[in-house]
C-alpha cells in the first residue's frame, strides 16, 4: 500500500504516520518525492484496510499497490529517481531524470599504469564516472581475480586525480562495510542479482548500488531484485540492462534493448544500458550505445581499455581510448537530438 502525504504536510506529520504502520507490524518506508512524500508500506499487507488511514488529516490518499516490487514501482513514485554524486570539475555526476551518465573504464584493475592511462583518457572524453574490477568473479578459478584491496586503493587515486565518482563490483557481503567507505558507486554483478543476503547488505548502506540484471532473469525477477535493496531503506538504484543468455552463439550475450520502454513505464529507477557485455565484441558496441542513447537509456557502461590486446579479462569486448572518444562525439548529438543531459 501507499500512503500519499498532502503536499503541505511536515516531517513531524510525517512521522506520525510512520509510527501508526509501525503498530501494525508493518514496515514504512517514506519516499520523499518532488512534491510530496509517500510512504510505502511492505510487509503482509493484504488486509490491510485503506480506510484506517482517514483519521489523519496531512495523509491525502492511501492507495493499494498490484505490483509484486512496491518500492521500486511508479505507482509508488512517479518522479524519476536522480543519482547525484560529486563529480568533475565541481559539477555533480548524475544519472536519471533526463541527465545521461556515462560510466567507462577497464574490466579489470590490472595495474597503476594501466588504470590512470584510462581515467585520464576517459575522463578526457567526457565520462563521468570510473569503472573498474577490483574483486573479479571469474569462470574459471584460474583466471585472473582482480588486485582486490590494492585496486581500491588505485581506484580511489583515480577519483583522487580525476574527479570521477567510482563504480566497482562487490562479491562478498563480509566486504560491505570497507565497500561503504572507498567505493562511490557500488555494483552487484549479473552473478550475484539473485544474491539476496548480499542484496539486502548494499541495501543497509548509503552508497547508490548498480544492479546488473542476471543473464538469464526475467524483468520481473530483475525488479524484484531492486526490491530487496530499497526494502533495505537504500532507494538510490540504478538498473543495468547488459544482456541476456539467449540460443544465440555468435554474440556473448543477446542484449535486450527492448526491455527499455517497457521498464521507463514499470519503475523510478534509472536505466542504464551495457553493451560491452550485451555483445562481447568491441566492434558492435558503438552502434548499440548509440541504439541504447536513442531508445531513451539514462547512461551507458562501456569498458575501455589502453590495450585491449593485453587486457587480463574482456579484451574482445574493450574500446580503445581513442575509439572511446569517437564513440563519445556520436552519443552527444544523439543525447541532444532526444534531450538528454550529457
Amino acid at each position: 500500500m501507499l500512503i500519499v502525504m498532502r503536499t503541505a504536510a511536515t516531517e513531524a506529520d510525517t512521522a506520525r504516520v510512520v509510527d501508526y504502520i509501525k503498530t501494525l507490524n508493518l514496515t514504512p518506508n517514506p519516499i520523499p518525492g518532488a512534491q510530496r512524500t509517500a510512504i510505502g508500506i511492505t510487509g503482509n499487507t493484504g488486509a490491510l484496510d485503506p480506510a484506517l488511514f482517514a483519521r489523519f488529516s496531512d495523509v491525502c490518499e492511501a492507495i493499494p499497490i498490484s505490483r509484486p516490487w512496491k518500492l521500486v514501482s511508479r505507482e509508488v513514485k512517479p518522479d524519476d529517481t536522480v543519482v547525484s554524486l560529486p563529480g568533475p570539475d565541481n559539477q555533480p555526476a548524475q544519472i536519471g531524470g533526463g541527465n545521461f551518465g556515462v560510466i567507462a573504464g577497464p574490466c579489470a584493475v590490472e595495474s597503476p599504469e594501466q588504470l590512470m592511462t584510462a581515467a585520464r583518457e576517459v575522463r578526457k572524453a567526457g565520462a563521468r564516472f570510473f569503472r573498474g574490477g577490483a574483486y573479479k568473479p571469474r569462470t574459471s578459478p584460474y583466471s585472473f581475480q582482480g588486485m582486490k584491496d590494492e585496486g581500491l586503493e588505485l581506484l580511489a587515486k583515480a577519483r583522487a586525480e580525476t574527479g570521477m565518482p567510482v563504480v566497482t563490483e562487490i562479491i562478498d557481503t563480509r566486504d560491505v562495510d570497507l565497500f561503504a567507505q572507498h567505493v562511490d558507486v557500488v555494483q552487484v554483478g549479473a552473478r550475484n542479482m539473485q544474491n539476496f543476503a548480499l542484496l539486502e547488505a548494499v541495501g543497509s548502506i548509503k552508497r547508490p548500488v548498480l544492479l546488473k540484471r542476471g543473464m538469464a532473469a526475467t524483468l520481473q525477477e530483475f525488479l524484484m531484485a531492486a526490491e530487496y535493496i530499497c526494502k533495505n531503506g537504500n532507494y538510490q538504484v540504478i538498473l543495468c540492462e547488459r544482456g541476456i543468455r539467449t540460443f544465440e552463439t555468435m554474440t556473448r550475450n543477446t542484449l535486450d534493448l527492448g526491455s527499455l520502454p517497457l521498464l521507463r513505464r514499470l519503475t523510478h529507477l534509472p536505466i542504464i544500458v551495457d553493451p560491452s557485455h550485451g555483445t562481447g565484441d568491441w566492434r558492435s558496441v558503438p552502434a548499440l550505445a548509440r541504439a541504447a542513447v536513442a531508445m531513451g537509456a539514462d547512461g551507458l557502461m562501456i569498458e575501455v581499455h589502453p590495450n585491449p590486446a593485453q587486457a587480463l579479462s574482456d579484451g574482445p569486448q574493450s574500446l580503445t581510448p581513442a575509439n572511446f572518444a569517437k564513440l563519445m562525439t556520436s552519443v552527444k548529438a544523439i543525447a541532444d537530438v532526444v534531450g538528454a543531459k550529457l
